[in-house]
């Protein structure tokens, strides 16, 4: 978690450690217990959840991820996202199945850590039967800045060829995203934000982009 303004370390290497952690057996894991402020940020350890304390009782969340990502994205409809998401896709996965429809979700439940979902519809076209896929952006994340969209779409679009968040999955979301283990941890910092304040923190810089 690069987050060296406010004296944290770099995560990427604590996040690959962290993907192993989350798919260990409960008793392996959760000994400590983490409060309910922190639920994003459960599975990181100890050590660094006590820096993000730290920095919420300090200057705040808020501050830091402004700090670190000034300017929001300008994809404001389903149609500009699909062109960013079929970009990525058109760049790092010419191969993998193709992409029908993207949208934004309102209905994906954040609280329930879900970001975006990717889904598989099956239907009859002649003879033939034919799947439709779909990938889906919770609609918060319409006012954000451009590295988020861009870490959730490439954990989507992953899923074309990884099925599972395994290995090689993580593997290919690093392909497309270098810091994809950092915007995922600061898409955490910013979700826990939400949970502390309410504050959308780019919402005021999207409000312009669509007034001008």
């Amino acid at each position: 978690m690069a987050v060296a303004a406010a004296g944290l370390g770099t995560c990427t290497e604590q996040a690959v450690a962290l993907k192993r952690a989350a798919t260990a057996p409960t008793a392996r894991r959760g000994a400590l217990s983490v409060p309910d402020s922190l639920r994003y940020l459960s599975a990181y350890p100890p050590d660094l959840l006590a820096q993000v304390a730290g920095l919420i009782a300090g200057s705040g969340l808020g501050v830091h991820l402004r700090r670190r990502y000034p300017v929001a994205h300008t994809v404001r409809n389903d149609r500009a996202l699909f062109q960013f998401v079929t970009a990525l896709k058109n760049e790092y996965l010419r191969g993998a199945e193709s992409v029908d429809k993207v949208l934004f979700d309102s209905k994906i439940q954040v609280i329930r850590h879900a970001l975006g979902l990717h889904t598989t519809h099956a239907r009859v076209q002649g003879s033939r039967l034919k799947a439709s896929r779909e990938i889906r952006i919770a609609s918060l994340f319409r006012d954000a800045p451009p590295e988020f969209l861009r870490m959730i779409a490439v954990h989507e679009l992953a899923h074309l060829k990884e099925r599972e968040h395994d290995k090689a999955f993580y593997k290919l979301c690093c392909h497309m995203a270098p810091d994809y283990h950092q915007l995922e941890f600061d898409v955490r910092l910013y979700l826990t934000h939400l949970d502390l304040t309410g504050e959308r923190l780019w919402a005021c810089d999207t409000a312009q982009i669509t007034t001008e």
